[in-house]
């Protein structure tokens, strides 16, 4: 496979073993807020584009929807550190840009001057740069490209839809917040409820209970997630994270809960909401990110200023 056009390693940053690593692409409009740029490369074409961007170098980008998640991440990394200094499972992040490395010295420029530990920056002159997703060994990918998402989880790894907008930076330990079907396990109940409604998807639940839910898109992310917040007790882990479902806890909880019991998944929280909405919960939780496949959900998120990602 050819190699992205240019990788520009970060010598300011440890490298990482991508083998051990949990590896996180990250767009450049997920990262910073780039619409005004976004919006002039659309109506103005690459070239002018560039031209601003050369022109701005030196003036950092303004943070986008997944900035605080990245500095989360960051945060464990340091905890897990200070554990054990010799451990190589950790978070790795690379941004994955369409710029071309000219325009692209403003993003580099940017993650130095907040101190972002971003291990490579790949410019990729494809239109399609997720085929370079898999050799770099990436287990999460978010971008603010619908195309993108949809061809890094055809691909099979674990990604979501990014939507700008503006974000308080929430306080350490790093919150991440799955919703159930679709996400974290499969869509085969919610597929039997668009075609036999809620009796009868209640009725595969109770038939099926002692039988685990299928993989979700997100559920390898999820998987290194609980490995990493295994390596510390619940009161001092630097990771936190939570289940909000739609499901009803008394119908359609049971299996959800025997589900992450079997795949030994450790989940902080779980809020069956019976189809009540989300944002309340997640006002008070304030997660870093909240991965949702309802778009209703994001849009609840997005009223409280969480940061969201959608799973198509």
């Amino acid at each position: 496979m050819a190699e992205p056009e240019s990788t520009v390693i970060n010598t300011n940053v440890e490298q990482k073993d991508p083998s051990m690593a949990l590896v996180i692409a990250v767009t450049t409009r997920a990262i910073f807020n780039l619409e005004e740029e976004h919006q002039l490369y659309l109506e103005k074409g690459k070239e002018e584009y560039t031209r601003h961007q050369q022109a701005n170098q030196d003036k950092p980008l303004p943070p986008g929807t997944a900035f605080a998640f990245i500095q989360a991440v960051q945060y464990v990394n340091k905890k897990i550190l200070e554990s054990n200094p010799a451990e190589r499972d950790l978070f790795d992040i690379l941004v994955l840009s369409n710029n071309s490395p000219e325009s692209g010295a403003r993003i580099i420029n940017s993650a130095k001057h907040y101190g972002l530990e971003i291990s490579k920056f790949c410019f990729v002159s494809d239109e399609d740069s997720t085929q370079y997703l898999k050799s770099h060994g990436v287990k999460l990918f978010l971008s603010a490209d619908r195309t993108d998402v949809c061809n890094a989880l055809r691909r099979g790894v674990s990604a979501a839809l990014v939507f700008q907008q503006e974000v308080q930076s929430p306080s350490t330990p790093l919150r991440v917040v799955f919703d159930g079907d679709a996400v974290l396990f499969s869509d085969e109940t919610d597929q039997i409820f668009q075609k036999q409604g809620l009796e009868g998807a209640l009725q595969y639940e109770r038939a099926m209970e002692a039988i685990p839910i299928g993989d979700g898109p997100l559920k390898a992310f999820a998987m290194h997630l609980g490995k990493m917040r295994k390596k510390f007790s619940q009161e001092k882990s630097p990771i936190r994270t939570y289940l909000v479902t739609a499901r009803s806890g008394r119908d359609m909880g049971i299996r959800a809960i025997k589900t992450l019991r079997e795949w030994g998944l450790p989940i902080d929280e779980a809020f069956f909401m019976d189809g009540a909405p989300k944002g309340p919960i997640l006002a008070q939780i304030q997660p870093h990110i909240f991965f949702d496949d309802g778009l209703h959900n994001i849009q609840g998120a997005q009223n409280v200023g969480v940061p969201s990602a959608w799973v198509p």
